[in-house]
């Protein structure tokens, strides 16, 4: 037994050192740092590119990776991210920081290369010492880990209380104003806040790096179950946040003791321990109330925000002028038409991209009902896709039923739990919003999804199409129709008095009960409509795949998607048209006509896109809508003095002839003068 008590105090004491960058970061700045397994995987990949790769001692290539590396990474971060997303809305801070973690692996994989054997040491010397302590076995990995906790808690939290340091972060987290106004830099305790920050991430993803494998899902595992622990924390106590991370490694390594290693319930339930105490804690919150947004600054830091909030480009404000209603309609017609198009000129394998990103497109229109018109920011709408998929695919494949109708009956049996969901929210903040619903994705695909009945060794579960569709080109017209009926959904609740009302509430739920609003109805409506359309996609997907695979509708991939459409644009029913195709066919032309290096690049295009959110929170087809408006009202400004130009010159080029000058001599009369009128 205390062998494993140890094991889980080392996994712990990994968990307890995200969890407490995590922390720092949010309550100094007010971001939750969705990048951090992202950083922990640059680092760690730096940390192996010197000491393994070009034989560096290690002692110094931890002081240089981790030491140096790590601080300039976060410097460099800070500045070209961080610092914009303060004054910034939840859906633009989240999206933005989803779109570093999708954009920063591939870039390092990039530069530092693909890795083919994912196991890494970590800062202990090889062969590997062990120790007996008790009867218990403990090796120096852990050992080490143990004194890195140790020391971090240490120093933070020497330099938190006892140094001039300290008074100047805390001085930071109750007001940034007013810090600035004592003449101290915000910037600069901003900037030694992310370079910590980033140096806790590196250390942390190095340690876990043996274990886990030197990986993106290695470190966001590892991200992700930190999350439990600042959330039992209440996203601001380091020391709750520690306390849980060291009691959740505890109970994630005993509880093995007691369970079988070969049952598959060992290999789902473990994975979802920290989950459980997420979602245990966050239900308690909720409970009492104390789950709602919390907002970084004291009085003049909101005013501040409130005045900003109306300010072009900012986190809350749109701009007044809108782009004509008959140019946003041409550019969607056209839009279909090329997209209609597209199967039926291309090559089957193409026209199945096509087909696929449709499929997708219809997927992300859940995302344009509950984050763009609700509001609402939930990570989980993959997985309502994926039981529309997997739920589709076996009435289909194991009672007979007809694929079609087998997706829409599978969605309207899922929208229930999308409206539970949606009730248990309902009192939460939307970072709290954000994470429950992640939280319910990644046990859903843990406990769900990983059922031999759906997974089936990896295999998922035949999904055929209808005898009509079985060609990709018809298939992609099939699913284009659908998209279209359930887009003209989307707009028909925006017109209809419900969807007044929705919108009142995306923008002030406090405004919205002045008004004698209902909130609940309108969120459980607009919970039930998103389930249902993401439910319908993941059964499209089915049937473009001809199969049903739980892999495919993995809860982190679920972001990438939010942060692809969201880039476009989250109330842009062709942005999500776009968005879909985009995702589905670039990667496979970057495979296909470049080459084998430039794989990564669509992958961190759309990572960059939604980083680029920082500065048009509004999406990328909202700017350029902006902008074609801007040119066409420019253009209607300058025509008049063109026109008068061009009249004037006409008339220039007359004045030789003695008919012209005999004709102005006639028409010319004097002007009148205020003079002569009176």
């Amino acid at each position: 037994m205390l062998s494993y008590v140890l094991a889980g105090l080392a996994l712990g004491a990994i968990y307890a050192i995200a969890a407490a960058s995590l922390v720092v970061t949010y309550v100094s700045s007010g971001v939750f740092n969705f990048a951090f397994g992202a950083m922990a995987f640059a680092v760690a990949r730096f940390y192996f590119f010197l000491h393994v790769e070009h034989g560096w001692s290690m002692p110094l290539a931890a002081v240089v990776a981790i030491g140096l590396f790590g601080p300039a990474l976060g410097i460099a971060l800070y500045v070209l991210l961080f610092r914009y997303l303060r004054l910034r809305s939840p859906l633009v801070k989240i999206v933005a920081t989803i779109g570093l973690s999708v954009a920063l692996p591939p870039l390092v994989n990039l530069v530092l290369g693909h890795l083919v054997n994912t196991t890494a040491p970590g800062l202990a010397p090889q062969p590997l010492r062990i120790f007996h302590v008790f009867g218990a076995v403990v090796d120096m990995n852990q050992v080490i880990t143990y004194t890195g906790l140790a020391v971090v808690l240490l120093v933070g939290t020497g330099l938190l209380r006892y140094t001039d340091i300290g008074l100047r972060v805390r001085a930071l987290v109750d007001s940034e104003a007013l810090t600035a106004m004592s003449g101290v830099s915000p910037t600069r305790v901003s900037l030694g806040v992310w370079a910590f920050s980033a140096l806790l991430a590196g250390l942390a993803g190095v340690l876990v790096a043996p274990t886990a494998g030197l990986t993106v899902e290695g470190m966001t595992s590892l991200m992700s179950a930190a999350f439990a622990a600042v959330v039992a924390a209440r996203l601001r106590s380091l020391p709750m946040a520690v306390s849980v991370a060291l009691a959740m490694g505890v109970v994630t390594n005993v509880i093995q003791r007691y369970l079988d290693p070969q049952s598959p319930f060992s290999a789902q339930i473990v994975p979802s321990i920290p989950f459980m105490f997420m979602l245990v804690f966050l239900l308690y919150y909720a409970v009492r109330g104390q789950a709602g947004d919390t907002t970084a600054g004291g009085a003049l830091d909101r005013a501040i925000r409130t005045a900003n909030a109306g300010a072009p480009g900012s986190s809350g404000g749109t701009r007044t002028g809108r782009t004509r209603p008959t140019a946003a309609l041409v550019a969607g017609v056209v839009t279909l038409v090329i997209v209609a198009v597209l199967p039926l000129v291309l090559e089957d394998f193409w026209a199945g991209l096509v087909g696929a990103g449709i499929a997708l497109a219809i997927a992300l229109l859940s995302f344009t009902l509950v984050t763009g018109e609700g509001g609402m920011i939930w990570l989980c709408q993959i997985t309502f896709a994926g039981m529309g998929a997997i739920f589709a695919a076996d009435l289909t494949t194991n009672s007979g039923w007809s694929p079609l109708v087998a997706v829409l009956v599978s969605a309207l049996c899922i929208v229930p739990i999308g409206v539970i969901l949606g009730l248990l929210t309902i009192r939460l903040g939307n970072l709290y919003v954000a994470l429950v619903t992640l939280t319910f994705g990644l046990l859903a695909q843990n406990l769900i999804f990983m059922r031999d009945r759906f997974y089936n060794s990896g295999q998922g579960i035949y999904m055929p199409r209808p005898e009509w569709a079985a060609d990709n080109a018809t298939f992609a017209l099939l699913a284009l129709v659908v998209f279209v009926g359930l887009g003209l959904l989307v707009v028909n609740l925006r017109r209809s008095t419900a969807g007044l009302a929705v919108t009142a509430v995306r923008w002030s739920e406090p405004g919205s009960r002045t008004l004698g609003l209902s909130i609940l109805p309108i969120k459980v409506l607009v919970s039930a409509l998103a389930t249902f359309v993401a439910a319908i996609g993941g059964g499209f997907l089915a049937l473009n795949y001809q199969s049903a695979l739980p892999d495919s509708f993995n809860a982190f991939t679920g972001l990438v998607w939010l942060a692809v459409l969201v880039t476009l644009g989250s109330r842009s029913i062709m942005g999500a048209l776009v968005a879909g195709v985009a995702f589905a066919v670039l990667p496979s032309v970057f495979q296909t006509y470049l080459p084998t290096s430039w794989a990564e690049i669509p992958v961190i295009m759309f990572g960059f896109g939604a980083i680029m959110l920082a500065r048009n929170p509004d999406g990328i087809v909202a700017m350029h809508a902006r902008q074609l408006d801007d040119v066409i009202r420019w253009w209607q400004r300058r025509r008049p003095a063109v026109e008068s130009s061009e009249i004037s010159k006409a008339t220039k080029g007359s004045e030789t002839t003695p008919a012209a000058e005999r004709s102005r001599e006639r028409v010319e009369e004097p002007q009148l003068t205020p003079g002569d009128l009176a």
